[in-house]
């Protein structure tokens, strides 16, 4: 296990020696806060119909966009766990019939890594950069971050933690799969949430979530939520915790941040193994222990 805490924006607990680890969907965090800078620019708005529409952005990156997701086809979980050469998107789209609609956009929620494909395309489209420069562009560099990259073939996962998965095809992930520090990913999230990239009202719509109900098993999630690129809700210590989870062959990763009263705090895990309940508990602990320590030095 690795893991990276922030306190009051300051590094205070980490591995001594970092890994690369991949960000599996801790990416769409990224996506949505590179978006959601072409929205603070002028370039894209959240509530217009995008080009691979009916659906709008906001939609898409809080999940409401009626998309179906490729994780619901036995077949490629089968050619993943083969080792096989992943599909191109146009094939992936065809198998998941993913242009007729699973409800109308914007009355339900569905997870889909689909409608993160789209966003990740529309901010190639906006910008006229590869992912990877884009997302440098309008999310790292303007935190002074760096370190980070998109992993596209099996070579560019050589140095990077895998796991078990060590055979592992990043072009399974069509929204592109991001790899690097753990202390990168709860910096980019610690710096995101407190305000030092997006302006306050962008940052408000961003951290507006959709309910999805109550505890979930196994996990310590109580009341749980999803707004635009941010899982966030309570949690079973009294927290409301804003992140996100991500699970890929071979490992779990969580990052989140949490605020109690005058203090703040993040904290990224990552784990081998697929056990996401376990890893997200680490979270919840390390950042209650952490926001009590804060507490008594007040």
């Amino acid at each position: 296990m690795s893991f990276f805490l922030v306190s009051n924006g300051s590094p205070v607990q980490h591995e001594e020696h970092e890994a690369i680890v991949p960000w599996w969907s801790f990416t769409k965090t990224v996506l949505s806060a590179a978006a959601l800078s072409l929205v603070r620019d002028g370039l894209v708005r959240l509530d217009d119909v995008v080009l691979d529409g009916p659906f709008t952005l906001r939609q898409l990156l809080r999940h409401e966009a009626g998309l179906a997701d490729y994780g619901e086809l036995s077949e490629y979980h089968t050619a993943v766990a083969r080792g096989e050469a992943p599909w191109t998107a146009d094939e992936m789209l065809e198998r998941l019939d993913a242009a007729r609609l699973r409800y109308v956009p914007g009355v339900d929620w569905r997870y889909s890594n689909v409608g993160y494909m789209y966003v990740a395309r529309l901010i190639e489209r906006v910008t006229k950069l590869s992912l990877e420069e884009a997302l440098m562009q309008q999310a790292f560099a303007p935190l002074s971050l760096s370190g980070v990259r998109v992993a596209k073939v099996r070579t560019d996962l050589a140095d990077v933690c895998l796991g078990a998965a060590s055979t592992y095809d990043p072009g399974w992930v069509y929204h592109g799969l991001l790899v690097g520090p753990l202390s990168t990913a709860a910096l980019f999230l610690d710096h995101l949430l407190a305000g030092h990239f997006l302006p306050e009202s962008l940052l408000r719509e961003m951290q507006t979530a959709r309910a999805l109900g109550g505890p979930i098993p196994g996990r310590p999630w109580t009341f749980p939520g999803y707004a635009l690129g941010l899982m966030q809700g309570a949690v079973d210590v009294g927290l409301t915790l804003c992140g996100h989870t991500g699970v890929g062959p071979g490992s779990v990763v969580a990052v989140y941040r949490c605020v109690h009263g005058a203090n703040a705090a993040s904290c990224a895990v990552f784990r081998e193994g697929s056990d996401e309940g376990s890893v997200e508990a680490e979270v919840v602990n390390r950042l209650l222990a952490t926001l009590k320590s804060e507490k008594n030095n007040d």
